[in-house]
Order: structure tokens, then sequence, then C-alpha cells
């Protein structure tokens, strides 16, 4: 169906859309296991919205479900990105209760400020190494598993595992304003 898809028919969206809803919906509702009711974004609203925009793709080079998935790990980033932004505009402050991102980065919540902050140092280190960024999008946005990351990347377990904690300690040391210019595993 992605190979349908690529090639211009519309109607294979249709079709691979009941397929991976539920993966999609569950990989969404996993940002808001603790989450309040005025949380970012909700979960029907997420997959709803990655839909759309998946709608709207013009250049599908779609190789594998496992590239679908991490473009729609990529595609959720930016929703809940966007959301974020429009939120942070329209208030500041108040009584916010922290809502972990993921069990793995609890110092990150789902709350807009952290959202915009967590896109922003992305984008600083997808500027030093790309292949940390969509590790972080695959696991924690996507909500694969380390095996499913590895097959993706086509690297060993051990190796995004080792990659995703040097991801994370410079999003850590980033986020709390100590962050280095490089990234080494060292």
């Amino acid at each position: 169906m992605l190979r349908r898809w690529r090639a211009g028919d519309k109607d294979a969206l249709d079709q691979l859309m009941p397929l991976v809803y539920p993966r999609l919906r569950a990989i969404a509702s996993s940002f808001y296991q603790d989450a309040r009711r005025d949380a970012t974004i909700g979960t029907t609203a997420l997959v709803n919205e990655a839909y759309l925009r998946l709608l709207q793709q013009r250049r599908l080079e779609w190789t594998d479900r496992e590239h679908f998935y991490s473009f729609s790990a990529r595609v959720m980033r930016y929703i809940l990105i966007d959301y974020a932004r429009a939120r942070n505009s329209d208030k500041r402050g108040g009584s916010i209760n922290h809502i972990p991102l993921h069990e793995e980065m609890q110092w990150i919540s789902m709350e807009a400020e952290d959202i915009l902050e967590l896109n922003q140092a992305l984008d600083e280190l997808d500027s030093l190494d790309p292949r940390k960024v969509r590790l972080i999008e695959l696991r924690y946005f996507l909500g694969c598993t380390a095996e499913e990351a590895a097959d993706v990347e086509q690297v060993s377990k051990a190796s995004v595992d080792r990659e995703l904690q040097v991801a994370r300690a410079w999003l850590f040391r980033r986020l709390k304003g100590t962050a280095t210019k490089t990234v080494n595993e060292d």
C-alpha cells in the first residue's frame, strides 16, 4: 500500500490508515497516560492531525513500513510543536502540572514551553548528529522499542541504547543550560 500511495494512488492511504491507525493511536495515547484534560493536544486529535498532514504529502519516498513510522514520528513531533506554540501564545503561567513526555525523560513535560525548548534542542542536535534525533523521534515520539528503532536504523540494539543515552544526556544538559556543542559517545 505504501508503494501504491507513493506511486500516486490516493485510495492507498485510505486503505492503509485503518491498518496503522491502532498503532498510531497507541503511540499517541502513551503521551497522555497521566495527562490532564487540557494537555497540549489529545490522542485522537494528534492521530487525526497526523493523518491530515500525511494526506498533504506530495513527495512520498517510503522505502518500507519502518520508514513510514519514522516519518509519522516526525509528523507527530511537529504537530505537538505547533499546538504548543499556539497554546503558549494563548496562555502564559498559571498552575501548570508537570506531565512528563516520557518516563525516561522526566525532566521534559508535555507543556508548551518544554515542547518548544525540546524542539529547538532537537534542531541543534540534528545539526550535530541527525541519527540521534531520529532515534529520539522513533523512541519517544513514535513509541518504538529499542529493538524496533534498531531495525529502522539498521544498527544493533546496543548501539541504539548507547546513542539514546548520549542523546538524552546531551538534551538534559542543553535544556538545563550546560550542553556543549559536540556530541561524543566517550
